[in-house]
């Protein structure tokens, strides 16, 4: 039974040989000649064996039986057969025989285990990158040399305000200053050119937005008025001001906020800080001025004895207040940074009079409930935790950053971030364990409690030339956003990494336990 010709376009095909390795094309086959494959799949016949094509002409399927040489029918799922004992395979299954039962043994204890109770792993790659995202100026102000003074973002976290100054030398009661505003959400966002700007004809230190009316603005400015201003009245902003009377401060105001008025929870007061030693609430009145309605002096008489005074002088001697921060948990509560360098907190739930010599058309109280050790000079900012009802930070000229218990009179904490001025000092509105600060420096520094409670996470130069830098803030609404404004009449707005805007696992836990360390 010899071989048929081959097909039209057919060619030889190698064979396997015995020792299992194809042979060279051109083999020959059992019978003596060569093994032939058509171009197409079809029925052929050999002298060897017979092979039925299953090629489908038609669609569908059809199980085939697999048949060995022998015409047995292969089991799909055959037997295991002997193993070499020198085979890979056996030596890794003899190891794994051998280790088996100590591997039981360990997982057994790690098990019981209680290490790593509460632990929660944070898979999300973590960026501490911090960008510039705008660099805000208005020129006239530069050329006059004139220097950020206080910034605040409004409602909606699109707007910024920043206020013109000095603050280091110069005639500041006579000196022209502005406020102006940017619209970050602008298309055609000119950081050159304020959307608006707002001549005053004294310098002003400091301002803030209304927490929930997106257009008001309050002032207070170094003549010792406090100003209200409404940016949707782009040719008369100006709305309310306190003019120069008895009752408006003698001193220059260095901080204004706003507070729920506690006789109507849905109004909103503005308090302004003065270092003539008084803390004064105001409202508006239908003639467009601002009087007021409550207010606190503080008298150094009746501040409480335990703070580290080199003496206490007796009569009606004020004490200078800087800066102010209200708790988020204690509406009457808050914590007030004063020109001598020392902490004390306070409440507005008071009756206590002062002792003032002199008159006031209103009754003044005496706040101070409680003093903390003492900074090495003025305070300048004060921050209570949005996280934690206990905590909060103070910053002053002695470059140190505390951080302070409610409950205790010497600081959890005391970092030296700056040879120079601690100018602001704020907690994130987002992250429980973050806080920033800005120095006499030039710094811009972010701490995160979570990794070290000594040294910076991140640093960044704001000035090339170390010029001030006086304040921050965090934008409450779109908190990837930090602003900070220098001596040299610039705001930067820098960009957070999701590092430092998003909260990590016992991030309150860790909190937790650093406001109950114990230092008296």
């Amino acid at each position: 039974s010899g071989m048929t010709a081959p097909a039209r376009g057919a060619r030889p095909v190698a064979t396997a040989t015995a020792a299992g390795l194809p042979a060279e094309s051109g083999a020959v086959g059992p019978t003596g000649g060569p093994v032939w494959l058509p171009g197409m799949f079809g029925d052929a016949s050999t002298g060897v064996l017979d092979v039925e094509s299953v090629w489908r002409r038609d669609q569908g399927t059809r199980c085939e039986e697999v048949r060995a040489r022998g015409g047995g029918a292969l089991c799909p799922c055959g037997g295991v057969g002997l193993q070499d004992p020198s085979s890979p395979a056996a030596a890794a299954l003899a190891f794994v025989g051998r280790v088996e039962e100590p591997v039981i043994r360990e997982l057994d204890k790690n098990w019981k285990s209680h290490a790593f109770d509460g632990f929660e792993v944070n898979w999300a790659d973590p960026n501490e990158t911090v960008s510039c995202a705008h660099s805000l100026s208005y020129p006239e102000a530069q050329e006059r040399n004139l220097q950020v003074t206080g910034i605040s973002w409004n409602a909606t976290g699109a707007v910024l305000a920043c206020s013109y100054g000095r603050l280091d030398d110069g005639d500041w009661n006579s000196e022209k200053s502005f406020l102006c505003t940017w619209n970050l959400n602008r298309r055609a966002l000119n950081p050159h050119r304020p959307d608006l700007v707002v001549e005053i004809p004294s310098a002003v230190l400091c301002v803030a937005f209304h927490p929930q009316q997106p257009s008001l603005i309050a002032g207070g400015l170094f003549s010792g008025e406090v100003l209200i201003w409404d940016t949707s009245r782009q040719e008369d902003p100006l709305t309310w001001r306190t003019g120069m009377t008895d009752d408006t401060h003698t001193d220059p105001v260095y901080q204004v906020s706003w507070h729920r008025d506690p006789q109507q929870p849905r109004a909103f007061r503005v308090l302004s800080v003065s270092t003539d030693g008084k803390i004064l609430v105001w409202q508006e009145e239908k003639d467009g001025l601002l009087r007021p309605a409550s207010g606190f002096s503080f008298v150094q008489q009746q501040i409480p004895r335990s703070t580290k005074l080199k003496k206490h002088p007796r009569g009606d001697v004020v004490v200078g207040v800087t800066s102010v921060s209200f708790s988020h948990f204690e509406p009457s509560v808050f914590i007030s940074g004063t020109e001598g360098g020392y902490l004390m907190k306070c409440s507005t739930a008071v009756d206590t009079a002062a002792l003032l010599q002199k008159s006031s058309s209103i009754p003044l109280r005496a706040p101070a409930q409680f003093s903390f050790s003492s900074h090495g000079g003025p305070i300048y900012s004060v921050s209570c935790s949005p996280f934690h009802r206990n905590l909060f930070l103070s910053g002053g000229t002695d470059g140190h950053v505390h951080l302070h218990s409610m409950l205790q009179a010497r600081p959890l904490l005391s970092l030296q971030l700056s040879k120079k001025y601690i100018f602001s000092v704020r907690w994130s509105p987002v992250r429980p364990l973050v806080f920033a600060a800005v120095s006499g420096e030039g710094e811009v520094q972010l701490f995160d409690f979570a990794k070290s409670s000594q040294k910076p996470s991140v640093s960044i130069k704001q000035t090339p030339n170390q010029a001030p830098v006086y304040c921050l803030e965090f934008n409450p609404r779109q908190t990837q956003l930090l602003a900070a404004g220098d001596a040299g009449g610039t705001v930067k707005i820098w960009q957070l990494s999701s590092d430092f805007t998003e909260e990590g696992p016992r991030e309150m836990s860790h909190l937790d336990q650093l406001a109950n360390e114990v230092t008296d």
